[in-house]
């Protein structure tokens, strides 16, 4: 199998899977925007979510949209499904302020909006700075791989410490496990010369998907515990 052949072949199933993950984050919102019309509920609609995680899961779509479009030749197996994972999770961030209204769901819409407008600004400039806009990218990516495994890692303190996965997305989780598998075999087909940032930042965000698919069976043995230790006191 020639080098491009492969190349188009992992772009494809890469572009599949990253459809496949925004059906997820599409699930995650749905999720959100069901539990918010639910009357007399206990908690919030986005109840154990971190606004942490969600952040930086939007700048780590964002920073691959850019990165991208900044390397040449431009690449739309990475450019489009990014952009809309990114607008995905932008509404994400939006509901959570919507459900809190705190200063810190402001700060991060805020955030959020700001970075996108100047990303799609970048877009429209076209192949402008090609060489500059790869490092800057590149380097965006690895401090948003740190914040990303900082953020997922806030994100399983919560599901711990309340002892159930609240507002958290099983179907999301699963699915963009799947993205993270094909973007690492994408990467090896892209060349780690341009491919490493991809490499990195879907090892990472991987793994931390199976602690929290983890997370999820944890919280079914846990309940069920639970269960049979109140019938036994029941008996």
């Amino acid at each position: 199998m020639s080098a491009s052949l492969f190349f188009n072949i992992a772009g494809a199933v890469n572009t599949a899977f990253i459809l496949l993950s925004l059906a997820g984050v599409a699930a995650q919102l749905r999720l959100l925007q069901r539990r918010r019309q639910r009357v007399h509920a206990c908690d919030g609609a986005t109840a154990v979510l971190s606004l942490n995680q969600f952040t930086v899961s939007f700048l780590a779509y964002l920073s691959f949209f850019v990165y991208g479009y900044s390397i040449a030749p431009f690449n739309h197996f990475i450019v489009w499904p990014r952009l809309l994972a990114s607008l995905l999770v932008l509404l994400i961030l939006a509901e959570i302020w919507r459900d809190r209204r705190s200063r810190a769901a402001l700060a991060s819409l805020l955030l959020a909006l700001a970075v996108f407008t100047c990303a799609l600004a970048g877009l429209f400039r076209g192949g402008q700075h090609v060489d500059e806009g790869r490092a800057v990218a590149s380097v965006m990516i690895v401090a948003i791989t740190v914040l990303l495994a900082q953020g997922y890692a806030h994100q399983i303190l919560l599901i711990l410490r309340n002892g159930h996965t609240g507002a958290v997305s099983l179907r999301m989780s699963q699915l963009i496990l799947l993205m993270d598998l094909s973007t690492v075999v994408f990467a090896f087909a892209m060349g780690l010369r341009l491919g490493w940032p991809l490499l990195v930042l879907a090892v990472v965000s991987g793994s931390t998907k199976l602690a929290i698919l983890w997370l999820f069976r944890w919280q079914h043995g846990a309940q069920a515990g639970e269960r049979r230790r109140r019938m036994a006191l029941a008996s």
